[in-house]
């Protein structure tokens, strides 16, 4: 297990201008990540969501469950989701990231990339049920991906992560507001990977 750091810049300034971000690569050592990615890809209920794009409804490229407690429905791309119920699996994680964060997480996204071609936009998780200054803590399972954030104001500042299996990014403060992000496309060989977002929605 390793503990979370600030990334930041050489004189300790961010790493990304405008951002609060914390990584710990191997936040989740390799047994029990093994374990919890093969319940979670067994278990879950996964979906193809259909968000709003450019005017019409499409299917995401990826497969998604939207996960939390009663009363935590979420808004994205002009389509509400229902939670479904938190699984047993995630119930120790879910108490961890709450004492390590301070923070008591009520619904976390959990996404399913199948293969390069499964991808995720550039967009902030700054949707008005995440309240002001949101956290999100970002725990990735499975297939090594590359994850790109970028300043909304200097879109040529960029920070590009590799997020390894078992590896956790933390996005806080202002992240949302001055910064966007994403999961591109890639063409080489990745496994599969899962990646879950927890948040809290503000009720």
């Amino acid at each position: 297990m390793t503990v979370l750091r600030p990334l930041t810049a050489n004189g300790g300034e961010p790493a990304l201008p405008g951002s609060e971000l914390w990584y710990a690569a191997q936040w989740l050592p390799s047994a029990p990540a093994d374990a919890l990615f093969k319940v979670l890809r067994d278990t879950i209920e996964w979906e193809t969501h259909r968000i709003r794009l450019f005017g019409r409804e499409v299917g995401s490229p990826r497969l998604s469950s939207w996960i939390g407690d009663a009363g935590t429905a979420y808004t994205y791309s002009g389509v509400r989701f229902q939670p479904h119920p938190w699984p047993a699996a995630l119930a120790d994680l879910r108490q961890r990231l709450a004492e390590e964060l301070g923070c008591e997480f009520n619904s976390v996204l959990a996404n399913l990339y199948r293969d390069g071609a499964d991808c995720m936009g550039w967009h902030a998780d700054n949707e008005r049920e995440l309240g002001t200054r949101p956290v999100i803590a970002s725990l990735s399972l499975g297939g090594t991906r590359r994850f790109v954030l970028k300043h909304r104001q200097e879109p040529l500042r960029k920070l590009e992560l590799a997020l390894p299996h078992g590896s956790l990014l933390v996005m806080r403060g202002d992240t949302q507001q001055n910064c966007r992000h994403a999961l591109p496309r890639t063409t080489r060989a990745v496994g599969e990977r899962i990646n879950l977002t927890f948040r809290r929605i503000a009720s």
